[in-house]
């Protein structure tokens, strides 16, 4: 199976919601098929801030990739933050995710995107690794802080 990576449309919108209700239920969460409709139709729409990815066969893909996009004065312009990046279980090990950021990296940086940021759960330790053969690292002198509005 390749990790082909496809930027998805409106065409896409219940894959993705099926995709990211799964991610939040293999993580303990419960999914709002609303609330993630909300999340997920502008980014198909196009909206600036960020692109959702389809990993894996368009018609009947095996993960998906979120990515948002943010300023910086500190790291010169423009950034991403890899958001959501999930591979059904029964296909991770592969290495699809491995060529997912092989493929998706170079693209961003093309962009002009000056730095890319990832987010993994510290109980993920396949994630973190994973990042950590593409380049990331932990910043020892930055703590991630979070307000919620709720």
């Amino acid at each position: 199976m390749t990790a082909a990576l496809h930027l998805a449309g409106s065409e896409d919108a219940d894959r993705c919601v099926a995709l990211a209700a799964a991610a939040i239920s293999e993580r303990g969460g419960t999914p709002d098929a609303e609330v993630l409709r909300d999340a997920i139709d502008p980014l198909l729409a196009g909206t600036p801030h960020g692109a959702l990815y389809l990993i894996g066969p368009r018609k009947s893909p095996v993960g998906f990739l979120a990515v948002s996009f943010g300023w910086s004065v500190a790291e010169g312009g423009l950034v991403a933050r890899i958001d959501e990046i999930f591979i059904r279980e029964g296909v991770r090990g592969r290495g699809m995710g491995s060529e997912v950021l092989a493929a998706l990296l170079p693209r961003l940086e093309g962009a002009g995107i000056r730095s890319v940021h990832a987010v993994a759960e510290t109980a993920n330790a396949g994630l973190q690794r994973l990042f950590a053969r593409h380049g990331f690292a932990a910043r020892a002198e930055h703590v991630i802080l979070t307000r919620r509005a709720d």
